[in-house]
């Protein structure tokens, strides 16, 4: 008997771009988030670049005749949610392309590409000054530092400057702009959009990496995958800006150059999510079996695991009310389930911004028992003094304090940091671990070497 097909309906969007044979940047940096971004993704090719992690070998670009018939096979069959432009290369695919947008019934996201990140040029000078037409009819431009000065003349340095060259695009008609930091020094990179209804920055810690091959398609193909689903212009580009951060971060180690942005991390990201809160849930049924309760602080012990690619709480899995001690061993509370964790999640996050590859943290006691079983660790473990702590606790300094403080002193990444507390706060060990087994590894060396009372 033949199964009842299932089919998955979801937005289309529509990218107008070059092609990378490297599959960093271009057409393939563009369907792949797009992908990602729970959008279909469709495609018309302006040229055919020869190029890698290195740079761009060469170029060939189509006529512009079977661009737009690749541009009418799209428009004419599928209901288009969101149009991206990327590499327009010549004045004649840029003039075509903005008679196209002229009709469109859909969001249009114009990423005005004309150098690449190796500085091999991709537009042609004369092109230049066609992009106002283009923009013209756009819903957002998304130029960076570069970029907007070729455009507007106003050299970007710093959020005066990029608003000034955000009101200035706004002049071609284009309905916001929003001007890339990525290009500009510093240790925070400011991304900010102009519309006529205001100004919005969205600011996030830089990440110390050449990795950034694809970043300019990457995020205006996740900003227009977010317009194809319906999302207002502000919250497309927020979480177009959120998705970059994380693909720059976790980017792919690819290439004999820098590297490639990851454009399908925040989908293994929700893939990791299952198998994270099932190991939660097999380090603590370990914790159980084994009977850990000499280490359980008064506030109760927490498994807390991060999937890979985790960036806040609610992306690390953890035992909701902790583990207890009970008459008859330990046992948790509730059950396993992201976000509950706060403190020990944020301890582990801040801990990752050193070594990434940590994964797993337990909050143990501490006492002087546990003090003279810390040698039975198969790494270093480190003593923190938090009276010096910083005050006020805004959210996250403390947890970040720790880290920085731990990771100092260990001189690498410690298994274990530990505290003799302070006013209110009670004396705690924090085991860390890459993996679910090294994390009960540490911790029932860690019981198994308590001498006795």
């Amino acid at each position: 008997m033949a199964r009842n097909p299932a089919p998955d309906a979801r937005p289309v969007a529509l990218t107008i771009a070059g092609s990378d044979s490297g599959g960093g940047a271009g057409i393939q940096a563009d369907l792949k988030t797009m992908e990602a971004g729970g959008a279909f993704g469709t495609s018309a090719v302006t040229a055919v670049t020869a190029q890698n992690t290195r740079g761009v070998e060469s170029s060939h670009v189509l006529p512009v005749a079977e661009i737009e018939a690749q541009i009418d096979a799209v428009l004419s069959d599928f209901d288009v949610r969101a149009v991206k432009t990327g590499m327009l290369a010549t004045e004649p695919i840029v003039a075509s392309v903005a008679d196209v947008a002229a009709d469109l019934d859909a969001p249009l996201v114009v990423d005005p590409v004309m150098v690449a990140a190796t500085g091999d040029r991709l537009l042609d000078p004369d092109a230049e000054d066609e992009y106002e037409t283009l923009l013209a009819h756009a819903t957002l431009a998304t130029p960076n530092a570069d970029e907007a000065e070729v455009l507007t003349g106003v050299d970007v340095e710093d959020r005066a400057s990029a608003v000034e060259a955000g009101e200035a695009l706004l002049e071609t008609g284009v309905d916001a702009a929003l001007v890339k930091g990525g290009h500009v020094p510093g240790d925070r990179v400011r991304d900010v959009l102009v519309a006529p209804e205001g100004v919005e920055t969205f600011e996030h810690p830089r990440v110390d990496t050449d990795a950034t091959h694809g970043s300019g398609c990457t995020l205006a193909s996740a900003i227009a995958t977010r317009l194809a689903h319906g999302d207002p212009l502000v919250d497309a580009v927020a979480e177009g800006v959120s998705f970059l951060e994380r693909a720059v971060r976790y980017h792919l180690d690819v290439g004999e150059g820098p590297g490639s942005v990851h454009h399908l991390v925040a989908l293994r990201d929700r893939a990791a999510r299952q198998p994270t809160g099932e190991a939660v849930e097999e380090v603590v049924r370990r914790f159980v079996e084994a009977d850990v309760s000499p280490l359980v602080p008064e506030v109760g012990m927490n498994v807390v695991a991060a999937t890979p690619y985790a960036e806040d709480p609610g992306e690390t899995a953890a035992v909701e009310g902790r583990i207890t001690r009970t008459l008859s061993g330990v046992k948790p509370n509730r059950g396993v389930r992201f976000g509950a964790s706060s403190h020990v999640a944020r301890f582990l996050l801040s801990a990752r911004e050193f070594d990434p590859s940590l994964r797993f943290a337990v909050n143990c006691r501490f006492d002087d028992r546990v003090e003279r079983a810390l040698g039975a660790l198969d790494g270093p473990a480190v003593e923190l003094d938090r009276t010096e702590e910083p005050d006020p606790d805004v959210e996250g300094s403390t947890m970040g304090w720790l880290a920085r403080r731990a990771v100092g002193r260990a001189d690498g990444t410690p298994a274990a940091v530990y505290d003799r507390g302070d006013v209110g706060k009670e004396a705690v060990t924090r085991v860390l671990a890459p993996d679910a087994g090294t994390a009960v590894d540490r911790v029932l060396a860690l019981a198994g070497a308590l001498p006795d009372e």
